[in-house]
């Protein structure tokens, strides 16, 4: 008999339906304020809102963390049904969401709170390692030494842009370096290190070559875990392209299972359509 386990997470991990239900994911939505009207994560809000907002006049939302007292009733409940909780947050440096459940978490018992360092389906890796680590009967305590000592650390999370317009109304980088990367051509390479995500190279050539060339360089010399590898992307990419590199992926890889999923608002109002990520566990 398992532990009475329950695996929880912010909604910037982008879990699909399919996983969510296989694994048993309670979630915890970000609110999402988009002209002065709140959303919940991925509950009564979508990417495709996101996007028809930003092509009709430019906006863009911003995120909000649940705050204390609504990660105290979302934790509650489960802890009433006898479950303990291993709740995973989008990177401490990235958001606060990770620093409220903490404090929500010491009011209390039997709630343990990991900083995932990750975001999106780097996030969901992590979870889906401490789901089937309650599979196998270890302790909450155990499981979370086991992701952070030894899942985190090989956690392989990256993304290539197709644009910087979101970016650039975001904040994130100015207009005129959006411009530049356009006429020439340039696919920012994103990976995610020491909590922070940055730019690790910059890609260049048509819609198809630099998503293949990313993939490619991505897994080359690399041992990955024979479990689950994720390509997660945020629309508007030829799905003629995506099957390409999912097998692709499978015969240099041989994973237990690929999944192909989307980005939610968070990750896709920074990047924009046409982001895609190849992610995966290292040995």
């Amino acid at each position: 008999m398992t532990n009475k386990i329950l695996i929880t997470a912010d909604s910037t991990c982008d879990v699909p339906a399919d996983l969510k239900e296989r694994y048993n994911f309670k979630i915890i939505p970000l609110t999402i304020t988009l002209r002065d009207k709140n959303y919940l994560d991925g509950v009564n809000f979508s990417v495709d809102d996101m996007y028809k907002a930003f092509y009709e006049d430019g906006s863009l939302p911003a995120t909000a963390a649940p705050n204390i007292g609504q990660f105290i009733d979302f934790f509650k409940p489960f802890i009433n049904e006898g479950y303990e909780i291993i709740h995973f947050d989008i990177s401490s440096a990235l958001s606060g969401t990770y620093s409220a459940a903490c404090l929500a978490a010491e009011a209390l018992k039997g709630v343990y709170v990991i900083d995932s360092e990750m975001l999106s389906s780097g996030v969901l890796l992590e979870m889906i390692e401490a789901a089937e680590a309650v599979g196998r009967g270890m302790t909450a305590a155990e499981i979370v030494r086991y992701i952070e000592e030894d899942i985190r650390p090989k956690t392989d999370t990256s993304f290539v842009l197709d644009t910087l317009k979101f970016m650039a109304k975001g904040g994130r980088c100015s207009g005129v370096a959006a411009m530049a990367a356009n006429i020439l051509g340039l696919k920012p390479g994103l990976e995610m290190k020491n909590k922070e995500l940055g730019v690790y190279k910059k890609y260049r050539g048509n819609s198809k070559a630099f998503y293949v060339q990313y993939v490619k360089e991505r897994i080359a010399g690399k041992k990955i875990r024979p479990g689950h590898v994720f390509i997660t992307e945020s629309g508007g990419i030829d799905q003629e392209i995506i099957s390409e590199l999912i097998e692709y992926v499978q015969q240099e890889v041989n994973p237990r299972e690929i999944h192909h999923t989307y980005a939610g608002c968070t990750v896709a109002s920074h990047c924009g359509p046409g982001c895609m990520g190849v992610l995966f566990i290292n040995e």
